[in-house]
C-alpha cells in the first residue's frame, strides 16, 4: 500500500508545479518588463544629471536664458467665450477687430469657435483691449480708415486711360 501511497504524492506533487509554473509565467515577464523600464528610466536619470552638470559649468549666463521664459511676465488666459462676448460688447465685426490686432478675419472666427488660439503677442493686444470702451475702439478705427485711405489712393488703375480729344473752341 505504501507504493500507491507515494505515487499519488509525487503525482500531485508533479500537477501542483506544474499549475504554479504557468500561473507564475505572467508574473515573470511582467517583472522583466519593469526591469527593463527600470533601466531606461536609470539612463534617462543619467543623461539628464550630465546635461546639469554641462549647465552647472556654464555659469549664470545659462541660468539667464533658462528664465527667460518666467521673465516675460504673467502667463495670459485666452477664453473663446469671453473673446466672443468682448467683441460683442465692443460692437466690432470680426473684420475689424482682425485689424485692430494684425490679423484676418477668419482668425478671429477661428479664435472664437475655439479652433485656434491667439499668439502671445496678439494676446497682449486683446488684453489692451478690455480697457477701451466703444467710443475709443471707434476713433482707433477711423484712425486707422484715415491711414488706410492715402494707400489706397497710390494703387495704379488697371483701366487704360482713353486719349484725350482736343477741345473744340467755341467760335
Amino acid at each position: 500500500m505504501s507504493n500507491i501511497g507515494v505515487l499519488l504524492k509525487q503525482e500531485i506533487t508533479r500537477l501542483s508545479r506544474k499549475e504554479v509554473r504557468t500561473e507564475l509565467q505572467a508574473t515573470r515577464k511582467a517583472s522583466a518588463q519593469y526591469r527593463r523600464s527600470i533601466a531606461s528610466l536609470k539612463a534617462q536619470v543619467a543623461n539628464l544629471g550630465r546635461q546639469v552638470a554641462v549647465l552647472q559649468r556654464r555659469g549664470p549666463a545659462a541660468k539667464a536664458i533658462a528664465n527667460t521664459e518666467v521673465e516675460t511676465g504673467p502667463k495670459m488666459r485666452f477664453v473663446a467665450k469671453g473673446f466672443k462676448s468682448q467683441r460683442a460688447r465692443l460692437g466690432l465685426s470680426a473684420a475689424d477687430l482682425g485689424a485692430m490686432i494684425g490679423v484676418t478675419a477668419q482668425s478671429i472666427y477661428n479664435w472664437e469657435q475655439g479652433n485656434a488660439r491667439p499668439r502671445a503677442e496678439q494676446l497682449k493686444k486683446i488684453a489692451a483691449l478690455r480697457n477701451l470702451g466703444k467710443r475709443e475702439v471707434a476713433d482707433i478705427l477711423e484712425q486707422m480708415a484715415a491711414k488706410e485711405a492715402p494707400k489706397a489712393r497710390k494703387r495704379p488703375s488697371s483701366r487704360r486711360a482713353s486719349p484725350r480729344k482736343p477741345a473744340e473752341s467755341a467760335s
